[in-house]
């Protein structure tokens, strides 16, 4: 059997959806199984084993290039040559529910009650009920398995094997790796402002913690404050820009992750590490909290039909529970 998986992007929302691939191919060995996403999304599923081809289309683009939609649709159109028994969009979306749909003719997702995009829903031959409100890996895991008759429990996600793979990383990393203090990595970005916690508190936390805290950054304005970060606290070093390959396998190496809500603090979780994902204007639902996976969350109630991108109450988080939440998951 020959399947496609949709799911565009973003960084997190793959994270989530990625942990379904290893009871698939537990439950059927021979299943071929294709992820079609973003580009700019590609390395997070690459060198897993549970994937054969990685298809990538660039959709983003048409957003200042519209006549690159023929170019696209093309693409996809030779995608769907490989003739899939069945397609699966588990993004719920207008535009990953016509890709699903050019790619072959049985399609499947969620239904109209549950797609984040009601109408995606129509192009749909098996629908998938599940709540949006729903935990998100939960979600991900019963759009993926439900229509291929496997059943995937909580109980399985829990004992997950890491899913995360990286070969020939930046070996730059490993200079800012000690082996005589503990290793954390700071997520510092997100797409949205309201969703990252102050600088200023990092470096607060980095300095009650008195180990080795690593800035990851993705774009100039991260950078700048990860480097403002540094001069405030000698336990901060900023890391150099790292591609996914690499920011994989930093996050193998850590000891702990700190993070705003964001990819690169669910990929903790994905290689079974330590974290601390904290939430401000998101649902705390989009996560799993495990024994060495915690959260911290504002006090702001979060409607996650309609995201408020102008609540900021994430700046309001006091310090010193995410510096005793550390503390506990590193035996300080």
């Amino acid at each position: 059997m020959k399947i496609a998986i949709v799911k565009l992007s973003a960084l997190g929302d793959i994270v989530h959806a990625m942990v379904a691939l290893q009871f698939i191919k537990a439950h059927a060995p021979t299943m071929q199984i294709d992820w079609i996403v973003e580009e700019g999304f590609s390395g997070i599923l690459e060198n897993n084993p549970d994937i054969n081809n990685i298809l990538t289309v660039n959709l983003k683009s048409l957003k200042t290039n519209k006549a690159g939609i023929f170019q696209q649709i093309k693409k996809i159109l030779k995608f769907a040559g490989n003739n899939y028994d069945l397609v699966i969009d588990a993004q719920g979306l207008i535009k990953s529910a016509i890709t699903a749909r050019l790619l072959g003719k049985r399609i499947a997702g969620f239904d109209a009650d549950s797609a984040r995009e009601k109408a995606a829903a129509w192009f749909y031959d098996v629908k998938v009920a599940c709540a949006y409100s729903t935990n998100s890996i939960d979600r991900n895991a019963l759009v993926l398995s439900s229509p291929l008759g496997i059943n995937i429990t909580n109980e399985q996600i829990l004992n997950k094997k890491p899913f995360l793979f990286f070969i020939n990383e930046d070996q730059r990393l490993y200079d800012f790796l000690l082996l005589n203090r503990l290793n954390i990595v700071l997520v510092i970005g997100s797409t949205w402002d309201s969703r990252n916690y102050p600088a200023d508190k990092f470096v607060k936390i980095a300095q009650e913690l008195q180990q080795n805290c690593l800035v990851v950054w993705g774009n100039d304005q991260e950078r700048k404050k990860a480097e403002w970060m540094s001069m405030q606290s000698d336990h901060i070093k900023v890391m150099p820009e790292l591609d996914l390959n690499s920011l994989k396998a930093l996050v193998s190496r850590a000891d702990l992750l700190i993070g705003n809500d964001t990819g690169p603090t669910h990929m903790a979780w994905a290689l079974n590490k330590p974290s601390i994902t904290i939430f401000g204007p998101t649902p705390v639902s989009r996560v799993y909290q495990t024994g060495i996976n915690k959260v911290v969350k504002s006090a702001s109630i979060v409607n996650p039909y309609k995201l408020d991108k102008l609540d900021f109450s994430i700046k309001e988080i006091n310090e010193n529970k995410i510096i005793g939440l550390a503390r506990s998951l590193l035996a300080l």
